[in-house]
């Protein structure tokens, strides 16, 4: 097994301002159908009001103006998958891969509830819990922080004293990032895309834009999700996108307690694995919701944290996409709001990761009709790769199985920006 967990809790510490929002205002999951509840938020975020035109926008984009909220969001029709997986087939960037599984008698109900947090006395989790004590990672005695509720969780009283806490590292109120943690691309001018939250009914129009344009990206997918469409998350694997982490139910995991989210990842990591027959190497924290006790048993597990982007200047490399179905931010506020990472992003030293969303018809809509054209006509070039391909790693180190060794470490040849701490708003 790849366990990348070199000074998990020891590395130095590096922080900026919270995001905008606090946490949360994104739909925590999604069920088979497109029904779903939201987590409590503090108010939106602050974006910019003037239009910035992007560099391109795609002839048969959805017009800015039917990017609507849920509710006033006209249907449009889905797109079926660009390629129809066959068991025992293997992508063909990885020669070592296991065969790929047979799925045509999946049956979710061999899994934990949809949506919902497993449960944590069951053999398979106590067989998890054994192989962290066996990791000899050490687990830092961090309490769990409180839920956002109304508020968010940045202005919840509970948790007010202990943000900045450079001995817990908490990433959702202050952006602390430890060395183990993946947030930037080694080479400047080189976006390390990434989708979270499928497989969702709009993924295969943005594999089919994504496959028009020989890119590859990295999908952190749900496993309520995969449990419910198995056979888009072997499209997506079969076309050479990387697969990684996003927990069982997306939940916040510094609120959970260990075993919780020793139960959240590790159901994650067995359904990606019963559906495409390897285990991903690397996983994202819904919300980006961190902190050292959260790394630790990531690490253990396998999995190393990716993040998004923060600039020196605190501009969280976030589009807000997810905003827009929750009628929180418009779309034109999405694309100028991305519009506006491209600036920042020019002015780095590394290259960059971005938060997206393959989840929503709207932030589909934003993708591949706005985001990617615009991304695609910048001058100079950028690199469009996935997250592991960004950071030097073949595909198959992307993957337990695959993996040509036993540990590694996440190769960087640019520094992590050393970013100013101050005081979470």
């Amino acid at each position: 097994m790849v366990c990348l967990r070199a000074l998990a809790v020891v590395a130095p510490v590096v922080a900026v301002s919270a995001s905008p929002n606090g946490i949360f205002g994104r739909q925590g999951s999604v069920a088979s159908t497109p029904a779903a509840t939201t987590p409590p938020a503090a108010a939106g975020p602050s974006l910019t009001q003037v239009s910035i035109s992007p560099a391109s926008v795609n002839p048969t984009a959805v017009p800015v103006a039917s990017i609507l909220p849920d509710g006033v969001m006209p249907t449009q029709t889905t797109v079926p998958l660009p390629t129809t997986a066959t068991a025992g087939s293997k992508p063909t960037g990885i020669p070592n891969a296991p065969a790929l599984p047979d799925i045509s008698t999946w049956n979710p109900a061999v899994y934990p509830p949809l949506d919902k947090a497993p449960p944590t006395d069951s053999s398979q989790v106590q067989q998890w819990k054994q192989d962290v004590a066996n990791s000899k990672v050490t687990i830092p005695d961090i309490a769990p922080f409180a839920p956002g509720g109304t508020q968010g969780m940045c202005q919840t009283a509970q948790n007010i004293p202990r943000i900045g806490n450079t001995t817990e590292c908490w990433w959702t109120c202050g952006h602390c990032t430890r060395s183990t943690d993946v947030s930037v691309c080694n080479d400047k001018l080189t976006w390390g895309s990434s989708f979270d939250d499928g497989p969702a009914p709009y993924t295969p129009e943005l594999l089919d834009f994504l496959g028009a344009n020989n890119l590859k990206t990295t999908f952190f997918v749900v496993g309520s999700r995969v449990a419910s469409r198995p056979q888009y998350l072997q499209a997506q694997y079969l076309l050479g996108h990387q697969i990684a982490v996003h927990t069982w139910s997306h939940t916040p995991l510094t609120t959970q307690t260990n075993d919780a989210i020793i139960a959240e990842l590790g159901w994650s990591k067995k359904v990606i694995k019963d559906a495409i027959g390897v285990t991903p190497t690397f996983m994202r924290p819904p919300y980006g919701d961190i902190d050292d006790r959260v790394r630790a048993i990531a690490l253990a597990m396998g999995l190393t944290p990716v993040i998004w982007t923060v600039s020196s200047a605190g501009v969280s490399f976030d589009t807000f996409d997810w905003e827009v179905p929750g009628a929180v931010v418009s779309a034109s506020q999405a694309i100028n709001q991305f519009e506006t990472l491209l600036t920042t992003a020019s002015q780095l030293d590394s290259g960059f990761i971005v938060l997206e969303h393959d989840l929503y018809q709207q932030t589909v809509d934003l993708a591949v009709g706005y985001f990617l054209p615009s991304a695609l006509a910048q001058t100079p070039k950028l690199k469009i790769q996935s997250i592991r391909e960004c950071l030097g790693f073949s595909e198959g180190m992307a993957y337990a199985e695959t993996s040509n060794s036993a540990s590694h470490s996440v190769p960087r040849t640019t520094p992590v920006p050393q970013l100013t701490e101050v005081a979470c708003s």
